[in-house]
């Protein structure tokens, strides 16, 4: 099985040009697959039937795991077994009549813009300060993921013309505006700061640790928590509550749906669209607040 997972895994790296992070969930996915396979004695791929894919469904609900994440690891197995199938490893896909649990498009928590300013106006000291105001300007001006934020190069900024290049899913890239509050935070991180945290080093990532070294994604969380327990913003808030409020606040500004998933780099306006599901749940609040027979 796993000789298979790993051919798999080396297929998407290639020939598909998947991201490391979503090689890396699909192999976690996959071992999850395996694991339950082993436990009710299916050892080679030729012998995956139809329930036992049902089975290892079962065994996800069983756990109480979100219906989101079982749709996920179902997709995973799904792509695995049509593999199986486009390579001659098997002879019929055993999950083609098996379909992912319903879902309803689950509204995104959002931020308000008061809170938003609330983060984005926490005063930082000294060269690592610089670099989290710049860091936190870029995930609210750009609705930037944090894997995007953190891969980001000096050379993919375009300062003077305002914006910034990212390369997000299957390094599909994009540009993206920003306004001049994050062109500013930028060029004071870039000119006053990141010379002093690069210790001489000629290191390709914009944003660099104390160290000298590139951040990672663990790095970019840790700077949003802190900023919201400065703030004293009493809500789950990390690196995609940001995303969320990009889009939202966008939309409520009368921003088109188009531009708006062009932005945010989403190959399917459909995944655009669930953030007009949070501008009707606000209108939702102030009809019920407001209308005298609400």
């Amino acid at each position: 099985m796993q000789s298979f997972i790993s051919d798999f895994l080396d297929y998407l790296n290639v020939e598909c040009g998947s991201s490391p992070n979503t090689i890396s969930a699909y192999n976690n996915d996959l071992q999850g697959f395996s694991r339950c396979l082993a436990d009710i004695g299916v050892a080679t791929v030729n012998r995956i039937r139809p329930p036992h894919v049902i089975r290892y469904a079962a065994a996800l609900k069983e756990r109480k795991l979100a219906t989101t994440t079982i749709a996920r690891r179902l997709v995973a197995v799904k792509m695995f077994c049509r593999f199986l199938t486009n390579e001659g490893y098997i002879t019929a896909d055993p999950t083609a009549t098996i379909t992912s649990p319903s879902l309803w498009h689950r509204v995104p928590h959002v931020l308000n813009v008061s809170e938003v300013e609330k983060l984005l106006a926490v005063e930082w000291h000294g060269p690592v300060g610089l670099r989290n105001k710049a860091i936190m300007e870029i995930f609210y001006a750009a609705g930037a993921r944090a894997s995007e934020v953190t891969h980001l190069k000096p050379a993919d900024l375009n300062l003077d013309s305002g914006c910034i290049r990212c390369f997000g899913k299957g390094s599909k890239e994009r540009l993206v505006p920003i306004g001049e509050r994050a062109v500013d935070a930028l060029r004071d991180y870039i000119e006053q700061a990141r010379p002093i945290l690069a210790r001489g080093k000629n290191t390709p990532n914009l944003f660099l640790s104390y160290h000298g070294r590139p951040m990672r994604r663990e790095d970019m969380w840790r700077v949003v928590k802190q900023a919201a327990k400065r703030a004293g913003v009493d809500k789950k808030v990390y690196p995609h509550i940001l995303r969320h409020s990009f889009a939202t606040h966008l939309l409520e500004g009368g921003a088109d749906l188009r531009a708006v998933q062009q932005m945010l780099g989403h190959a399917d306006i459909s995944t655009t669209q669930v953030y007009t599901h949070v501008d009707t749940d606000r209108l939702s609040t102030v009809h019920k607040r407001h209308h005298p027979r609400a």
